[in-house]
């Protein structure tokens, strides 16, 4: 199975964009991980980075190969184009 995009949240307020796949398991692995610090309130909250990707303002951590996630707690899968958002997001500010 391909690896999807999917941004994923923590217990511990962490917001991270990444490909893997979804589980139902409390751990995730996401490979090509990035964090976002930030998101202004054009977004909408989380779901909006999962729907649109991070608009103009937000604040998006370089990329790492991959990271393992503990304490999950939602998994969206991103549209397409959020995936391209994120894809081309750099930090702002």
């Amino acid at each position: 199975m391909a690896k999807q995009p999917l941004v994923v949240t923590t217990a511990h307020r962490g917001v991270f964009f990444g490909y893997g796949e979804p589980t139902e398991s409390k751990t995730i692995t996401l490979e090509d991980a990035r964090m976002c610090i930030y998101w202004p309130q054009s977004n909408k909250g989380v779901v909006g980075l999962a729907s649109d990707g991070p608009h103009n303002g937000a604040r998006v951590g370089p990329r790492a190969p991959s990271v393992l996630l503990q304490d999950i707690t939602a998994i969206f899968e991103c549209t397409p184009e959020a995936a391209t958002a994120w894809e081309k997001a750099p930090w702002h500010g």
